[in-house]
């Protein structure tokens, strides 16, 4: 198949077009700049050229191809709501492109979206309350699609997703601030946990999924189902040779930021059962604390 992909260049998309070809499939990606086209012909994608700004490109993109996984999110910490209305504007171009047509659209959100404080599976909707309860109208607007002929599926990453290709996550967030701080920090006493995955064993969620192509399908691209913050904290305060301390609620969000410090508190386990039974999926790269002890993690903060 011909895979039309948004995303592409970034840490997932990278893995996801390496998967894609690897699984002998075509891959046309979005470009919005030389630099990304030129990244994208290294990888042996062809090249679209357009913006997530612009939705009529990447209808052009998606009915040239028959298949389509979005990855792409204008990350605008400066204006949230501009950067949701961008993704709404995108799910609804690609939606249309693929109306009628069973063809498979694969859609991302992230598993912050579940309900916090209990493990949450792929069956559960997400939850408005929830630490990114911000991208559940985006995550039931893409599965509202199936209603129209598309097979429409999301794909939840954990909210770390690492590895080698991890420059602007949340872990080199936390490595770099640990370092301007001198100490690690985690909330209360760090027991709330975060789900993690290496970014290649999330690449292959998405191209099992989008090979799948089962309707209103939602699998979770999570390598462990929960991680504490203290262990993360710890691991870090190691590798960077500071103590890890803990942080009130307040100081986390001066600390962090007031985007990133109340979710170092959040509690998001998860379950990975269904993904790894309908996909036949499961993880083969190392895990979080492990990664964290890598050097590249902290070449570049």
């Amino acid at each position: 198949m011909k895979i039309f992909v948004t995303g592409a260049t970034g840490m997932i998309g990278t893995g996801v077009v390496a998967e894609l070809r690897g699984a002998g499939h075509r891959v046309l990606g979005l470009a919005r700049s030389e630099a990304a086209a030129a990244a994208l012909a290294r990888m042996g994608a062809e090249v679209h050229a357009g913006d997530l700004t612009k939705p009529d490109t990447l209808v052009e993109g998606a009915r040239a191809c028959d298949g389509a996984i979005h990855l792409g999110f204008v990350m605008d910490f400066q204006d949230l709501p501009g950067a949701f209305a961008t993704d709404r504007r995108a799910i609804e171009a690609l939606g249309s492109a693929f109306a009628g047509s069973r063809r498979p659209l694969v859609f991302t959100t992230g598993t912050l979206v579940l309900p916090a404080g209990r493990i949450g599976t792929e069956d559960d909707d997400g939850d408005l309350a929830a630490s990114a309860g911000f991208r559940v109208p985006a995550e039931n607007l893409a599965l509202a699609w199936a209603d129209r002929g598309v097979h429409v599926s999301v794909v939840r990453p954990a909210p770390t997703v690492h590895g080698p290709r991890d420059h602007h996550g949340f872990m080199p967030m936390l490595i770099a601030a640990a370092r301007k701080a001198g100490s690690s920090g985690y909330v209360g006493d760090g027991s709330n946990r975060w789900p993690a995955v290496h970014h290649d064993d999330c690449a292959r969620v998405y191209r099992l999924a989008l090979e799948r192509a089962a309707e209103r399908a939602r699998y979770h691209a999570v390598g462990e189902e929960g991680v504490a913050m203290r262990q993360v904290a710890e691991a870090i305060g190691r590798r960077l040779g500071v103590p890890a301390v803990s942080l009130s609620p307040a100081e986390a969000e001066a600390r962090f930021g007031p985007f990133l410090g109340p979710l170092v508190a959040s509690d998001n386990p998860v379950s990975t059962a269904l993904t790894r039974q309908r996909l036949d999926w499961a993880p083969a790269h190392p895990g979080l604390i492990a990664d964290l002890e890598a050097a590249h993690c902290y070449a570049r903060n």
